[in-house]
């Protein structure tokens, strides 16, 4: 593949408002690209610069020889997984959770939510 036909590919990009020291701005990134950044003074401008950053990324690796990433996939993430633990925490959680009056997966949720 060459840049144009992954440039088409669904990444992630995210773009955040961002207000410090320097000023307001909105900051983007790429989910799958490691490093690929960049920023703009609007959300429009941030949107754009980060499709340069991203083909000169893309670019990059292609010309290193190097693996272009492909983009997560969605799909792949049911909103299930087993997790084993310790019985004595799995009885603290289940406690837990009963006094608080909610069952163990709203519980285990609302916890890994850093809450």
């Amino acid at each position: 593949m060459n840049v144009k036909e992954y440039l088409e590919l669904p990444y992630h990009i995210v773009i955040r408002r961002i207000a410090d020291e320097s000023g307001a701005y909105y900051f983007a990134t790429v989910q799958e690209f490691d490093g690929c950044m960049s920023h703009g003074d609007s959300h429009e401008e941030a949107f754009e610069n980060i499709h340069d950053a991203m083909a000169g990324w893309i670019e990059a690796k292609l010309e290193g020889g190097f693996p272009v990433p492909e983009p997560l996939d969605d799909g792949r993430y049911s909103g299930k997984f087993v997790l084993r633990l310790p019985k004595s925490l799995h009885a603290k959680l289940a406690l837990d959770a009963q006094r608080e009056g909610v069952s163990l997966n709203q519980y285990a949720l609302y916890k890994l939510a850093g809450r």
